[in-house]
């Protein structure tokens, strides 16, 4: 698979995972009506998100500067490389 380079495309890209996001914790708070639902998946979406840039700035910047990642699956296999 190559690399999207059309910005149009990458806002595109962008923008649905933002109303997937939206859309599945909507649905979730449906589902479960109460105050511990919504606060379980602001935590959730917050650890994810320091995950991934953990997996991406941290690990290029300050752990190893001369590896660039293209996505999780290259960090991954750098994680697994390590583990040897």
């Amino acid at each position: 698979m190559r690399d999207i380079t059309d910005t149009r495309m990458m806002w595109l890209k962008g923008i649905l995972f933002l109303i997937l996001g939206i859309a599945s914790a909507i649905l979730l708070l449906v589902e479960f009506p109460h105050w511990r639902t919504a606060v379980l998946i602001a935590v959730a979406v917050w650890a994810f998100c320091r995950a991934y840039y953990f997996a991406f700035y941290v690990i290029e910047h300050y752990v190893d500067p001369g590896f660039r990642f293209s996505g999780l699956r290259s960090f991954v296999q750098y994680w697994l490389q390590k583990q040897k």
